[in-house]
């Protein structure tokens, strides 16, 4: 087993504590509503949302899903890490994935997605780390992309 590690950032916006109320704290709701083509539904199966707690995230691709137990949730620092512990992305390839995540201000009014991923991959799976980290990029910025449309128009 190793572990690949990187770090990223995803600009938005719109400022830190909507975004964060929007992306954390709301997103159950608001993602199945917001990324239809991606998120079938999302909801908390064990715990009260915070450290420790279980969420389901249902994909629309196929039956796929996953599991993310809440490691830390910080809403006046703006921290939610997680990691994904059970769910169709591991099969094969990862023990689990590990995501520390902060919201911070930007100098023009909005904010910064700022993340740290660790793939913890199963023995015989070897992709570079810089590719693995660019996918979780891509999915990020898709996320924050999403959100702050919605938030810029509602």
């Amino acid at each position: 087993m190793g572990v690949a590690t990187g770090e990223f950032e995803v600009p938005s916006a719109v400022p830190v504590d909507k975004m964060f109320q929007a992306a954390v704290v709301d997103a159950d709701k608001l993602f199945p509503k917001i990324m239809p083509q991606g998120i079938k539904s999302a909801e908390l199966v064990e715990g009260d949302g915070g450290a420790g707690s279980i969420r389901m995230v249902n994909l629309v691709e196929g039956d796929f899903y996953m599991k993310h137990k809440v490691d830390a949730l910080d809403k006046e620092s703006f921290v939610y890490n997680y990691t994904i512990i059970e769910g169709d992305t591991l099969t094969g390839k990862f023990e689990k994935i590990v995501y520390e995540t902060k919201w911070v201000s930007s100098p023009d009014g909005g904010s910064i997605f700022k993340a740290t991923v660790s793939f913890h991959t199963l023995p015989g799976f070897d992709v570079p780390a810089e590719k693995l980290v660019n996918t979780a990029k891509e999915k990020a910025t898709v996320m924050v992309k999403a959100v702050e449309a919605y938030l810029l128009a509602n």
